[in-house]
């Protein structure tokens, strides 16, 4: 042997690098690639920087010597199905994990729960964001070579769910994602799935094991039902689309860019519809806040009366919410309560401002709603908004009626950072019309009913008078009325000018 030959040892550690690679299972990667998916290695190396990966426990095999050979382990269980390591995206230090589907069905195992209570454990520690790969059908019951009983005292679910607060979490899901897998999806700050995403707390092994009956992996929790249902809160088209919408996120939390702003604001003033009757689509007013390709929008699907996204308005990045007069009216239902009690929470942990428009008629109301939990969930929501320590700023483009129109304003016109509106806005305690109704019940129950309208219609023209804009301004209920091409320069202004408090 030459000098400046490998030594046994080096050759040897190269050569079982080398089996934890895609490049030594060809055959599997073959037939994955055909199905139109990605291996767990690559969807890394497309998330991270190039070379920036640290490995953690890449020899690691499965714990089943006592059933199998150890070279059969070596070559046909790398990493124990668990991928992971700390890393860089766009320079910013990350943690990342990937279950390994094309390793015993990315299934859970006794080494690959320790490796991801290690890696979890050190994202904490070390404050790192993390992007977890989450595809994988669950705990595996196979492994012998750790004495077990009920498995239950693994760490990991604890861990990351301790993490919440400490340090972003975002899951990525595609195809299968049953039981632990589906928790620590579920445990993640943001779920971002491809359209053949299953998230479920149990499989179909599960599922018919329990006596509930025979079901195709397909049939549970499929994309359709978990974005209606608010589960999920990206939906993108396949995992190379996944990464990306992963990266820009991660690259909100790095904070301000330079940019130039909205591309044309003075179209702000163009967007509301003439008649305040008619329901108009607020997207495109976030869209004009915003600066160009910016706007990330979240449970489209779950409660569509209300609107949340994220996008960055003069380069800061911000959390809107907006009421959607498309659905219900823009009313806050008990869905809508919900969503924007979960989004409020997740840009306090986050640290992002909150950019709220708002366009209601208040909190849905009546025996309907009630039965929905409404009175729990619309409480969420004002207690989310008040205990904001991000900056607020609040932008009644239209109607804002009642506690709905507070909640959206974190519980008051005054309680955040600047309140405007814009001038064809209207406030109220309640909506105008039932306002009148109700003010002046004795007096219209004396009424034939053609009279009675038209004493309503001519009261509630008075009233609208009253509650505009610039009336309420006029005794400081808000800050100002502008015009809306100035919004995007004026929100800019203020959440400069706020000083985010930090966290001990």
């Amino acid at each position: 042997m030459t000098d400046d030959a490998p030594a046994e040892g080096l050759l040897e550690l190269l050569a079982r690098r080398h089996l934890t690679t895609d490049a030594a299972r060809p055959d599997k990667v073959d037939r994955w690639h055909a199905k139109g998916r990605r291996t767990a290695r690559e969807n890394i190396a497309d998330l991270v920087d190039p070379g920036s990966l640290v490995e953690y426990g890449r020899f690691v095999t499965a714990a089943q010597e006592s059933r199998r050979d150890l070279a059969d382990l070596v070559v046909e269980t790398p990493a124990d199905g668990i991928i992971g390591g700390t890393a860089t995206v766009a320079g910013r230090p990350v943690a990342v994990l990937s279950y390994d589907y094309l390793v015993m069905a990315g299934t859970q195992g006794m080494r690959g729960h320790r490796k991801s209570d290690r890696l979890i454990e050190l994202a904490g520690r070390m404050g790192l964001p993390t992007v977890f790969f989450t595809e994988g059908g669950g705990g595996r019951p196979g492994d012998t070579d750790i004495p077990l009983v009920s498995a239950l005292d693994v760490g990991s679910f604890a861990l990351w769910g301790e993490l919440q607060g400490v340090a972003p979490r975002i899951a990525i899901v595609s195809g299968r994602c049953f039981a632990g897998n589906a928790v620590i999806a579920g445990c993640a700050d943001l779920r971002i799935a491809t359209p053949d995403a299953n998230l479920g707390m149990a499989g179909p092994a599960m599922i018919a094991g329990g006596g509930l009956g025979q079901f195709a992996p397909e049939e549970i929790g499929p994309v359709e039902v978990q974005s209606a249902n608010g589960v999920l809160d990206v939906v993108v088209d396949d995992e190379a689309d996944a990464v990306a919408v992963a990266r820009e996120v991660l690259g909100l939390l790095d904070g301000p860019v330079d940019s130039t702003g909205p591309t044309d604001p003075a179209a702000l003033r163009d967007l509301m519809p003439a008649n305040e009757r008619e329901a108009f689509d607020v997207r495109p007013v976030v869209e004009a806040l915003a600066d160009p390709d910016t706007v990330l929008w979240l449970r489209e699907a779950f409660a569509p009366e209300l609107v949340t996204a994220f996008a960055r308005i003069h380069g800061l990045p911000v959390g809107v919410l907006a009421n959607q007069s498309t659905h219900m009216g823009g009313a806050l239902t008990t869905g809508a309560s919900t969503k924007a009690a979960d989004f409020l929470d997740l840009c306090e942990r986050w640290r992002l401002p909150v950019v709220s428009l708002v366009d209601t008629p208040g909190f849905m109301v009546g025996p309907d709603a009630e039965e929905t939990g409404l009175v729990r969930e619309a409480s969420r929501m004002v207690t989310a908004g008040a205990r904001l320590t991000v900056p607020l700023v609040g932008v009644v483009l239209r109607r804002g009626y009642g506690l709905g129109a507070q909640a959206m304003l974190g519980g008051s016109t005054h309680r955040p950072h600047l309140t405007i509106a814009w001038p064809d806005a209207h406030l109220g305690a309640m909506g105008l019309e039932g306002a009148v109704r109700l003010a002046m019940a004795h007096e219209l129950a004396a009424l034939d009913a053609e009279e009675r309208e038209r004493v309503v219609a001519e009261n509630t023209a008075l009233l609208r008078r009253q509650a505009s804009a610039l009336n309420v301004a006029r005794v400081f209920e808000i800050d100002d009325v502008v015009d809306p091409a100035e919004t995007p320069t004026v929100i800019a202004a203020t959440l400069r000018a706020a000083r985010q408090p930090q966290r001990a």
